[in-house]
């Protein structure tokens, strides 16, 4: 059957599409990075017009959101370019993020001007102490601050992921 729509096995369309724009993150929580983790060479990466054909394609098939993750994808060279790349695809209505927050207060506001609607920010504790023994690295302040900066610059509802 030839169809237009992404469907899945069940016959349900597909209106949702997760990139993961890097497997770079600015943390090393040990849920996520083994000691010797090795990272892709950038060759391995797609390209941020490679990422963007990707999302065109993918509006003209029925996807209407799409959610950047990573690693930790304000690691991005030029995330905001792919932002606002994304963001201007005729079809896509709700375009969000998956972020340690670490790095949010400087791109929270810069973010939303490009088109970036939401964000989910990872914290599995409020407790500096714990912080620092899942991420081994960051502050939790930094990434209360994103928060905060996060709401100030319109990016509610925004949900916050605890592992």
């Amino acid at each position: 059957m030839i169809t237009d729509q992404l469907v899945d096995s069940f016959g349900r369309r597909i209106t949702y599409l997760r990139i993961s724009v890097t497997d770079m993150c600015n943390m090393r929580c040990v849920y996520c990075v083994p000691p010797d983790v090795k990272f892709l060479p950038a060759a391995q990466i797609l390209t941020l017009e490679e990422i963007a054909r990707v999302a065109r394609v993918a509006a003209g098939l029925g996807v209407r959101k799409v959610r950047l993750t990573g690693g930790e994808p304000l690691a991005r060279k030029n995330i905001l370019k792919l932002v606002r790349d994304i963001a201007a695809i005729p079809g896509i209505e709700d375009l969000s993020m998956t972020t340690n927050g670490l790095l949010l207060e400087e791109f929270a506001q810069p973010l939303a001007d490009a088109g970036l609607g939401r964000v989910n920010v990872s914290l599995d504790t409020l407790r500096p102490e714990r912080f620092k023994a899942i991420c081994r690295m960051g502050e939790l302040d930094a990434v209360l601050r994103g928060i905060d900066a996060a709401a100030r610059a319109g990016l509610e509802p925004g949900t916050v992921n605890a592992v």
